[in-house]
């Protein structure tokens, strides 16, 4: 089954939108190095908080795109928008 890395973290509302347009670039640049991002979920929380799960085809696949995204121009100008950032990986046991 697929893998997934999903982080949670606020975002301010005045940032939202520039947040929005920021992940987007760096979905596209990851996609574009790293193969296996089969789609990128952000949710708001009824808390105000967000979760934000991409899902990967294979942990090797998920690996190589982490250990590159330090790299990534986009990476740190994403996150600079988020405070109280957690992240965790999980492997996909059910899929309905």
């Amino acid at each position: 089954m697929s893998v997934v890395r999903s982080h949670r973290y606020s975002v301010a509302g005045a940032d939202l939108e520039e947040f929005l347009a920021r992940r987007s670039s760096l979905i596209a640049t990851v996609r574009e190095g790293h193969p296996g991002l089969t789609r990128a979920v952000l949710v708001r929380l009824e808390d105000g908080t967000y979760t934000d799960t991409w899902h990967w085809e294979t942990a090797g696949q998920m690996g190589a795109a982490l250990a590159a995204v330090p790299a990534l121009p986009e990476a740190p100008l994403t996150m600079a928008l988020t405070r109280d950032g957690t992240a965790l990986n999980g492997h996909i046991v059910d899929e309905r």
